[in-house]
């Protein structure tokens, strides 16, 4: 009985625990320049140099709706790429550059700062340890309006 009381702290002490983040995630807004758009650069920081971020299937970017409310514009998806000159397992980013989302302001978001926040999705792995994992990061950025 002690035993059996003691598994379900220790499983309630564990879930409450924060999970290992491998990475440091930052986002920042670059606003509409002339007929481009704007874009949102999220940039990985890896803890161990060891752990790399998968190029397939891509980070994805979701935003929360707020007084800025950036929403991605519409692209078609692009082909699948089929035998071995398309991207598999085993290709990964270059963290020493950003991944960029283009987005638009929402019609009528006034002058002024204002913060955005969301949600970066990605997968990576460890060719050493021999795992893969999906990772989730909270972002929050500043959006100014000229």
């Amino acid at each position: 009985m002690i035993l059996l009381a003691g598994l379900l702290i220790s499983g309630a002490l564990l879930e409450g625990a924060p999970k290992p983040t491998h990475f440091d995630v930052t986002a920042t807004f670059t606003p509409a320049l002339r007929n481009a758009s704007g874009e949102v650069a999220i940039q990985f920081v890896a803890k161990d140099p060891d752990v790399k971020v998968n190029e397939v299937p891509a980070p994805r970017l979701k935003l929360l709706a707020g007084p800025a409310t950036v929403a991605a514009p519409v692209r078609p998806a692009p082909p699948a790429k089929a035998g071995p000159a398309g991207v598999g397992p085993g290709s990964y980013l270059d963290l020493t550059l950003p991944v960029t989302f283009p987005v638009t302001l929402a019609p009528g978001t006034p002058r002024g700062s204002h913060d955005a926040k969301g949600t970066v999705t990605y997968f990576y792995c460890s060719k050493r340890e021999g795992w893969c994992r999906r990772g989730t990061a909270e972002v929050a950025f500043p959006i100014i309006v000229p």
